[in-house]
């Protein structure tokens, strides 16, 4: 049987979500504590891969059990089992092709950004004091969707084929304190977001035009492009599927 698991993590004291050598992530932690609870090995495939430090409010991930169980009590107890930085919202069964990552539409980023000193965001958002033109940052931003070629904002030397995301949605909207950047797209690369971020950032400082934006996207050269905005600020919120593969969970 194959289960979907609906969860949500604070990256503070992550090396991001996939298993990596020696180093604490969110994919391992689930690992672990299933196998410890459904007593046979057992390995989760994620909807994305979030970096050290990033944050989701909204993750899917799947697995393949011969199992049948009480999904209520096993999402129960595996999060008595895991630490607090990782809630468990959900287990369910879904059919036998259903696959968290290949079967997304689509995925929901949020940057936040705090121009006050405000004592609740202070791991959870970026400061910066500096004036900024958010006017200005979304007129930049408007420019993300009408590309598809986003090897300017990729990291140097990872490990995809290709660099072609469809972005459908990008803008800053300033909510409860704190300015938030709201990108919605099929797909992401490694970095991607917070390597647009940073660039918006010299936009909205009035230290870029918006053709010299434009100019860097077109270039596809990440050299040309701003240096990458915190992890801390981060946060993955929503991914899309389509009718029916959640079975209406």
């Amino acid at each position: 049987m194959r289960y979907f698991i609906r969860l949500a993590y604070k990256g503070t004291d992550f090396h991001g979500w996939q298993i990596q050598p020696n180093a604490k992530t969110v994919q391992q932690k689930i690992n672990q504590g299933l196998s410890v609870l459904l007593k046979e090995e057992l390995l989760v495939m994620g909807a994305g891969r979030t970096d050290a430090g990033v944050h989701a409010k909204q993750m899917y991930a799947h697995f393949e059990s011969e199992m049948q169980f009480d999904c209520y009590k096993i999402a129960h107890r595996l999060n008595a089992f895991l630490e607090d930085s990782i809630q468990i919202q959900s287990i369910f069964e879904v059919s036998k092709d259903a696959h968290a990552r290949f079967h997304a539409t689509s995925r929901t980023y949020e940057y936040w950004l705090c121009q006050d000193k405000n004592p609740f965001l202070t791991q959870d958002a970026w400061l910066l004091h500096v004036p900024l033109n958010f006017d200005l940052m979304n007129k930049a931003a408007a420019c993300l969707i009408q590309v598809n070629d986003f090897s300017s904002f990729a990291k140097v030397h990872s490990e995809v084929k290709s660099h072609i995301c469809d972005v459908q949605f990008a803008e800053w909207m300033y909510k409860e304190g704190k300015w938030v950047f709201t990108i919605q797209a099929d797909r992401f690369l490694r970095n991607m977001v917070r390597a647009i971020v940073g660039t918006l950032i010299e936009v909205g400082k009035e230290k870029m035009s918006i053709e010299t934006f434009k100019s860097i996207i077109n270039k596809k050269d990440r050299g040309l492009a701003g240096v990458s905005a915190p992890a801390k600020g981060l946060y993955l919120v929503n991914v899309n599927y389509p009718e029916g593969i959640l079975n209406g969970n």
